[in-house]
């Protein structure tokens, strides 16, 4: 075993081979005992290519030149569905929905107007399509959302309209009833949404809509019916969102516990449970930021003994079940398990990267105290199998903070957790409060306390490290992406805490994300901060672009040119602000790329430039042969 200094180590996994690994999965479908899934591929362009898995092989669905993505609230969801042998997707270019007949080239249904469409579902019993459309014709106001019914000629009609958003456009069994939910401004989906049903009438359209759960307090997540209809759903009226069906007058709990069966609907066609052939619910569930896989009978829930942990997404069909899920040891993958007897196969993808377990940083969950709160994290150790630190010596620690802030950090094998790890890094991933997966108080613990608390939690996770002898107090360092940038950035602007930070399309002024965002979070920082612009002086107060005189830290962003959620301007202001102050500031930005890096070659740049900002900073030379990102007033860093 060789001794080296933390973050010298040579390591066998290079930004390269995290590029190559990025092929993110989603949109999982099951549609007549055939698994089908979207392959966003970093090598084409983040280009999104429709898979479909049929004993045991597997084939590619898209034709060329199509990618399938739905901009739909930005980030989309569902943009795709199958009926027999005909697919229908939109296509990400121009946003249309096209039909795609088996052996035939896509033909557009939709017109080549400012729409943008996801959560596609095929209505057979009236052989036409429904699907969440996002109206961008009126310039002077914010684009209108509706459910939509496309006939084969591509005429459209309005079926549901009024709410400022709509998700979950669900049929019964017999096809007379359409569920779906609802919820506006200034509301976001897992704040409080609404359950709707109505009665289908002969000519297609929807009669007697009523609303059957939901409220101001109460998030609603996938609306389903059993074979049997009768309608199903999950809600977070207990403070956990869990499973509930709809009996006659009465809306009855089904498996009770202080867990986690929703997630945050931050795009469309979420899955989390599904009823098998015998009529039993399969359901996964979070509970202290792990995932399980649960069968719901007359006799309780029974949990299968699987070696996945983090569980993504989730269908049912007849006997199986299908999952796109991970492990600590293993990529996310399609799963494929038979309900009767637990026996699983992956699919597609999954594996170790290539990875030596012995290179493989496994996560270590804990709690700490931070304020008057309990918050939660995961510690991965340096990793090497012939590498360990110089005597004595703590490794630097990565502060890493997830977006969201409405999200949770993943226990899956994350190749970009490991380029840090083998290099000699430790790292922590938070759940600070605000995350899922802890309950609706939880949740909301960080209500007004954006800037603050998820800062807080972050300090007194990297400080329960230093005092457990697990991180060196003096190479502190903090990333984040989007709201994750946020709290970076916060956190180096009015703490001295962390040494320097990298900031991924990170938020430096809320004034101007709340003046300058789209519209489904453009009430979102409402509930975080506070009203605006009633609130404006504390928006000032929490930005750190208004108090950069007090920013003491070097700090490495990284920019999308095209995003729309966290616009340009926003990291624009923050490095000019830092070149002026004469502090240590490097500014990358990238053509093409939107709120969320989806390119080979970014994926790469970014990873290999943050290890040279921190070698510079923190005066280490890494054993890798890159190059070296300029880096404005560096000596200023002496």
């Amino acid at each position: 075993m060789n001794q080296a200094a933390c973050g010298t180590w040579k390591s066998p996994i290079s930004a390269s081979d995290v590029a190559d690994s990025g092929v993110s999965l989603s949109s999982l479908t099951v549609v007549d005992g055939r698994a089908n899934w979207l392959e966003r591929r970093p090598l084409e362009g983040g280009r999104s290519v429709l898979v479909s898995a049929r004993d045991g092989r597997l084939t590619e669905l898209s034709a060329a030149g199509f990618s399938i993505r739905s901009r739909v609230n930005e980030y989309g969801g569902a943009p795709y569905c199958l009926h027999g042998d005909t697919l229908w997707f939109c296509n990400d270019a121009d946003q249309r929905i096209y039909r795609q007949a088996a052996g035939d080239a896509p033909v557009p249904l939709t017109p080549a107007q400012p729409h943008r469409y996801a959560d596609l579902t095929f209505d057979a019993w009236r052989n036409r399509l429904l699907a969440i459309r996002e109206d961008h014709t009126r310039d002077d106001h914010e684009p209108a959302n509706a459910i939509v019914a496309i006939a084969p000629d591509g005429t459209l009609t309005t079926l549901i309209d009024g709410a400022d958003f709509y998700a979950s456009p669900v049929f019964s069994p017999n096809g007379r009833q359409l569920a779906w939910l609802s919820w506006n401004h200034p509301d976001m989906p897992w704040d409080a949404t609404a359950l709707w049903l109505a009665d289908i009438d002969a000519s297609g359209l929807p009669q007697n809509a009523r609303q059957v759960a939901g409220g101001p307090e109460e998030s609603i997540f996938q609306p389903q019916w059993s074979p049997e209809g009768q309608l199903h759903f999950v809600s977070d009226r207990s403070d956990w969102w869990n499973l509930y069906r709809i009996d006659a007058q009465r809306q009855t709990p089904l498996c009770p516990m202080n867990a986690e069966f929703g997630r945050p609907q931050w795009v469309f066609g979420m899955s989390a449970y599904g009823f098998t052939a015998h009529g039993d619910i399969v359901a996964c569930y979070s509970r202290d930021g792990r995932w399980h896989l649960t069968r719901i009978d007359a006799d309780g829930h029974h949990d299968y003994d699987l070696p996945y942990d983090d569980i993504q997404e989730l269908r049912v069909g007849g006997d199986q079940v299908w999952l796109l899920a991970a492990a600590a040891d293993c990529l996310p993958g399609i799963i494929e398990i038979d309900v009767r007897d637990g026996r699983h196969q992956r699919l597609a993808h999954g594996g170790s990267a290539g990875l030596e377990t012995a290179m493989i940083a496994i996560p270590e969950a804990f709690s700490f105290a931070s304020g008057k709160a309990m918050a939660h994290a995961f510690y991965y150790p340096p990793t090497h199998a012939d590498f360990a630190p110089l005597p004595n010596e703590a490794p630097p620690l990565i502060v890493k903070i997830h977006g969201g802030p409405t999200a949770a950090t993943s226990t899956a094998l994350n190749p970009q957790i490991q380029f840090w790890t083998s290099r000699g890094f430790a790292l922590v991933d938070v759940n600070y409060r605000g995350s899922t997966g802890y309950g609706r108080r939880y949740r909301e613990a960080l209500h007004g306390e954006a800037g603050i608390a998820d800062v807080e939690d972050c300090i007194n996770a990297a400080r329960h490290l230093i005092a457990a002898g697990r991180a060196d107090a003096n190479r502190c360092l903090i990333r984040g992406s989007s709201a994750g940038g946020f709290t970076a950035l916060a956190a180096l602007t009015f703490h001295r805490f962390f040494r320097a930070g990298a900031s991924y399309y990170g938020i430096g002024d809320l004034s101007a994300l709340a003046r300058d965002t789209h519209k489904f979070e453009a009430r979102y920082i409402d509930r975080l901060v506070a009203p605006w612009p009633e609130g404006e002086a504390l928006y000032r107060a929490r930005s750190p672009l208004e108090h950069v005189a007090q920013l003491a830290a070097p700090v490495i962003f990284f920019q999308g040119l095209d995003d729309k959620v966290v616009p340009p301007n926003q990291a624009e202001d923050m490095v000019n602000a830092l070149v002026r102050k004469g502090l240590p500031v490097a500014y990358l930005t990238f053509e093409g790329e939107a709120h969320g890096f989806r390119r080979a070659e970014t994926l790469i740049r970014t990873l290999e430039a943050e290890l040279s900002f921190y070698g510079q900073v923190l005066g280490f030379e890494p054993d890798d042969d890159i190059e070296a990102v300029a880096i404005r007033n560096l000596d200023a860093n002496a």
